[in-house]
């Protein structure tokens, strides 16, 4: 006969279960709505109907990363996910470079060069990213006299790294799944 005793049997422990995995849908619900609180927050100073978070540009991030880097929404989503796991060094690097890459003053370009390889390109730097040696060193002559290109090839890398491991784990993630859930939930209250 199965046991029905209390204090650490075996349904104690199922009855705990099943309240630790409401506890933790209520919690990823709960998540979710403070995200998508904080994020059109951060994006109300803009007025036009672009401006609100919606399901169907949540849905088309997942068509590609480039969808999700266009869009200010999946972009500043996908940067806290990516903080949120402690390596958000690559999107970081890429968008500095998208940056850098307007720069027209000589000066200001060599600055913000020693400045990108200091931060991201050195050995050991604070938030040194994964690329080859040959990159490296190429990239370590190059900024002596910067272009716009200097930091191309490194881009480059950096973002078919993202494209292949941090983008399909942030699909995968309880972070934008819950995000999916809570714009659908409140598509099919409005609709």
């Amino acid at each position: 006969m199965p046991s029905l005793s209390v204090g650490g049997g075996p349904l104690d422990a199922e009855i705990f279960n099943m309240d630790q995995r409401g506890d933790d849908r209520r919690h990823n619900r709960n998540i979710g709505k403070n995200f998508m609180c904080r994020l059109q927050c951060m994006f109300s100073h803009t007025s036009s109907s672009e401006s609100r978070l919606s399901l169907e540009d949540t849905q088309q991030w997942s068509q590609s990363l480039e969808r999700l880097l266009e869009s200010k929404y999946g972009l500043a989503t996908f940067r806290t996910f990516l903080k949120s796991e402690f390596s958000d060094e690559n999107i970081e690097f890429w968008l500095t470079c998208e940056d850098y890459k307007k720069i027209r003053s000589s000066f200001r370009m060599s600055s913000r060069a020693n400045k990108i390889y200091e931060q991201f390109i050195k050995a050991e730097s604070p938030k040194e990213i994964n690329i080859d040696h040959h990159t490296r060193e190429q990239i370590k002559r190059s900024v002596k006299t910067p272009t716009v290109f200097c930091f191309d090839d490194a881009q480059k890398i950096v973002y078919g790294l993202m494209e292949r491991d941090s983008y399909p784990r942030f699909l995968r993630s309880d972070f934008y799944r819950t995000l999916l859930d809570n714009l659908a939930a409140d598509a099919a209250a409005k609709g």
